[in-house]
């Protein structure tokens, strides 16, 4: 033992001088090869968007809500000028949407299609979108008449009053606006961050049965099986327009059917798959943050808006679903088409019905032309993309 005590304090000046050499060259060579590097720009380099922070783009009252080409150039030049991927591309080659520069929540949104911004200006049921407004109103006035409830009945007929016969109907707030429909409405009174408290959204037409449903039970359903986008099954004898919403009596949920030949060109699309109808969706908070700035101003009626809804949530074949164990009957009552005005020899619900028509070939248009010049902005072929 003493040998060894002897022979270690022998070695140790020796050993002492070789790390604090070693130390000072492994210094100065990292310092060498670190000044030896450019400065590294995130621009450079392929991040998911994901770890950075979204950008809101500032407002110009004067500029029109529509984003013109040049804006998405604009927004997108560090893009185009790098050929690497990114969250624009996935990882099996092809394109998906993903503009950080979008308002929070709309980011799987081409910009070209956002209505980021709503107004109080009256819709006609009829005719065409563009020659709705005689005059834009410049100033707008307001009068509270009670506390904030989470009830919210849109009466488009006037009738208020007559609903007092019902105790929760006191509870309710009532938006009366004549010869308006629900997606007016929910354009206007239902922005993201006025319903943010809540967990889902319901917008639920006036013609539904809920003699077999239950609110609570529906959730539970909805929170299992991860849908973001839902609505409760349809009687199928009544009322039923796509296999997709047909109530299923041997399980609680379905995401996806058989349609007619021809009618689903994927079976992860809409109608057979990632679809619900827009008579009696159900929101989850996020996903209604994005359809929210998807619907269009002048596009009242939503025709359209069901096959698009499929755009907010991914994977949409996942994410969206038809709860079967709580289901609804629809009653099919006539009600917007009254609310029209008879024009050119036409009978009011006949020019509510083709405007109804036109607005989903306006709707798709849209869609399509945005995401087009989304993708050209980037440098994508469009005809690459997994949006259409």
């Amino acid at each position: 033992m003493g040998t060894l005590s002897r022979s270690a304090g022998g070695r140790k000046p020796n050993e002492t001088m070789r790390l604090i050499v070693t130390t000072f060259v492994g210094v100065v060579f990292g310092f060498l090869i670190g000044v030896s590097f450019p400065t590294l720009s995130l621009t450079k380099l392929n991040l998911s968007s994901s770890l950075l922070p979204n950008v809101d783009l500032s407002y110009n009252g004067d500029q029109k809500s529509d984003i013109s080409r040049q804006a998405i150039l604009s927004a997108w030049s560090s893009t185009r000028s790098n050929n690497s991927s990114t969250k624009a591309q996935s990882s099996n080659g092809t394109a998906r949407i993903w503009v950080p520069s979008n308002p929070r929540g709309a980011e799987r949104l081409p910009p070209g299609i956002l209505a980021a911004e709503s107004d109080f200006y009256l819709r006609r049921l009829w005719g065409k979108p563009s020659e709705d407004l005689t005059i834009k109103p410049r100033y707008l006035v307001t009068f509270t008449f009670s506390e904030n409830f989470t009830i919210l009945l849109f009466h488009y007929d006037g009738q208020t009053t007559e609903w007092d016969e019902f105790e929760w109907s006191k509870q309710a707030i009532h938006v009366s606006v004549r010869k308006q429909t629900k997606w007016w409405y929910a354009k206007r009174f239902l922005h993201p961050d006025i319903v943010a408290p809540y967990d889902y959204i319901f917008i639920w037409d006036e013609d539904l049965g809920v003699e077999h449903f239950n609110a609570e039970e529906y959730i539970k359903l909805v929170r299992k099986h991860g849908l973001e986008i839902s609505q409760p099954g349809l009687e199928p004898n009544k009322g039923l327009t796509w296999q997709m919403t047909k109530r299923r009596g041997d399980r609680e949920v379905h995401k996806e059917t058989q349609e007619k030949p021809g009618w689903c060109t994927d079976p992860h699309l809409p109608p057979c798959a990632a679809f619900v109808e827009i008579m009696a969706p159900v929101f989850s908070r996020s996903a209604w943050r994005c359809v929210w700035h998807m619907i269009q101003n002048d596009l009242v009626h939503g025709w359209g808006l069901d096959f698009a809804l499929r755009k907010c949530v991914e994977p949409a074949h996942e994410k969206i679903g038809v709860v079967d164990s709580q289901w609804i009957v629809h009653q099919t009552v006539p009600s917007l088409g009254n609310q029209g005005e008879s024009e050119n020899g036409k009978a009011p619900w006949q020019g509510v019905r083709e405007r109804c028509r036109k607005e989903w070939t306006m709707f798709q248009m849209r869609v399509a032309n945005a995401e087009n010049a989304y993708f050209k902005a980037i440098g994508v072929d469009p005809s690459n993309s997994t949006t259409h």
